[in-house]
């Protein structure tokens, strides 16, 4: 792992080059490359994003996540890459099952992530996480954090269950947590040293009841319990990409109110997000258990304001005043994907410039 003081990362999407128009539309990527200039023009866009964030000045670098489509929500087929190819799941996109529900725009990002249907047993399929990773890893002498996600927890809450051997959401979390265990350990063995998770479900409970802070931990226990020491496992959590930037609805409470439940969650690092608040609850990283650290978030994802990078360098020196800076690695918020490249390029310059900064004082 990268031993650089204050290491800076992304969380894990960044926005397509715009000539990279091919999607793969639910199909498997071996099948979909058949097509040459869909493989060549994948290809060539993931070795611009590494380019960039190397440019950049980035630590740990991501894929970008360039097998994300381009569907609707601010991070594309963040909700339903895994779905579309893990066995048991309905093809087409149904309402959301909280949609009745909902509230405010809580009603516009249910409508915007869908439903799937649970028709047959959770198996594996041609989710080909390994094979990115390594597509990735070619292109860098840097390290390159895979970024599995959106994680077992939250893909649970977009099911109905119809025929078949599960049947509630819990169920079908350990399943999903087993296919995803599994996807994690063929990229570890390719040589990775840094697995995000990325779900959401943290906040699960805040609707459905405090019994279920037991069951995501148990989740997220269970889809990353066979990574081995000296591979860093981090969950992200953030409050929502597009539109998380207030204390409301799902997120009502904030991490004040989750964070204490997830301090036995068998994870190295929390990956969060602060910058969109301006750092306003930055001292509760004061209560995170001494064995693990934090990705701070800060960037803000949700506006075209590019950051300064002495405004970065404030933001980071805030999170000093609560946690030692060797537990500290410096992100964006959330992934970029929704911003314009000419934008999410120099946010990621001022976060690498901001935090030379901060090292520099710190010496």
């Amino acid at each position: 792992m990268t031993q650089q003081l204050l290491p800076t990362t992304m969380v894990g999407s960044y926005p397509r080059p715009a000539w990279f128009t091919q999607q793969l539309a639910g199909k498997d990527v071996l099948e979909a490359f058949k097509v040459a200039a869909h493989a060549e023009a994948f290809h060539d866009a993931t070795r611009v994003v590494i380019k960039d964030q190397e440019d950049a000045g980035l630590d740990i670098l991501t894929d970008g996540q360039m097998w994300f489509d381009d569907y609707n929500m601010g991070i594309g087929s963040f909700l339903w890459y895994w779905l579309e190819r893990t066995k048991g799941f309905s093809s087409e996109k149904l309402p959301h099952p909280a949609r009745d529900k909902a509230k405010g725009r809580d009603i516009w990002a249910l409508d915007e992530a869908g439903g799937v249907a649970v028709e047959g047993a959770i198996e594996r399929g041609p989710v080909r996480m390994e094979l990115i990773y390594r597509w990735a890893q070619r292109h860098t002498q840097k390290p390159v954090k895979a970024c599995i996600g959106a994680g077992p927890v939250q893909l649970s809450t977009l099911a109905h269950f119809r025929s078949g051997p599960v049947k509630n959401r819990y169920d079908l979390s350990r399943a999903l947590a087993d296919v995803f265990r599994a996807e994690i350990g063929e990229v570890v063995g390719a040589g990775c040293k840094h697995i995000q998770l990325e779900d959401l479900g943290a906040w699960m409970p805040h609707l459905s009841g405090e019994k279920d802070y037991d069951w995501v931990t148990d989740v997220v226990d269970r889809t990353m319990s066979e990574i081995p020491q000296g591979v860093e496992r981090s969950w992200h959590f953030c409050m929502g990409n597009a539109w998380g930037n207030k204390l409301e609805g799902m997120t009502a409470g904030g991490y004040r109110e989750i964070m204490p439940h997830y301090h036995n969650t068998k994870i190295d690092a929390y990956v969060l997000d602060f910058a969109c608040r301006e750092m306003e609850d930055a001292d509760l990283l004061r209560k995170i258990p001494s064995d693990k650290k934090a990705h701070v978030g800060v960037i803000d994802v949700r506006t075209l304001e590019i950051e300064h990078p002495e405004q970065v360098a404030e933001r980071t020196r805030k999170v000093l005043k609560h946690i030692d800076a060797d537990r500290v690695t410096l992100t964006t918020d959330c992934g970029l994907k929704q911003l314009p490249r000419v934008v999410a390029v120099q946010k990621l310059r001022a976060l690498a410039e901001g935090a030379a900064i901060v090292r520099r004082e710190l010496r």
